[in-house]
């Protein structure tokens, strides 16, 4: 699958809160890094738990891609996202392996949020 189109059903499967399908895109060895949080889990087993965990604590989390850039073996997304009643701005970063998303490193300005948009 290019890269492109994976990271479009990736960002889809998170609007969706669909973990079986997050997970299917993860490379084994997968390492979910959110920077701004100081949120680290590594393997496929560790990363689906620790993201299953964000979707119980925020049920009406959403993502807006706002620019996609991607190369032959990584992408660069940043989006808006949006939860419990305020928005804020960030950008993953991803190594793409073997087809699979090999990381996932967030950065945010989630100490900043603003109210959504009208």
């Amino acid at each position: 699958m290019e890269v492109r189109e994976l990271i479009k059903r990736y960002n889809d499967a998170w609007n969706a809160q669909d973990v079986d399908t997050i997970s299917s895109m993860h490379h084994p060895g997968v390492v979910f890094h959110n920077h701004t949080a100081d949120e680290r889990a590594e393997g496929a087993d560790a990363v689906r738990e620790h993201i299953a965990a964000i979707f119980r604590n925020n049920p009406d989390l959403r993502f807006s891609t706002v620019s996609l850039r991607v190369g032959d073996d990584f992408a660069v997304c940043e989006w808006t996202a949006s939860a419990r009643g305020v928005e804020w701005d960030g950008v993953d970063v991803f190594p793409i392996e073997d087809g699979l998303i090999r990381r996932k490193d967030v950065y945010s300005a989630s100490h900043r949020p603003r109210a959504p948009k009208d």
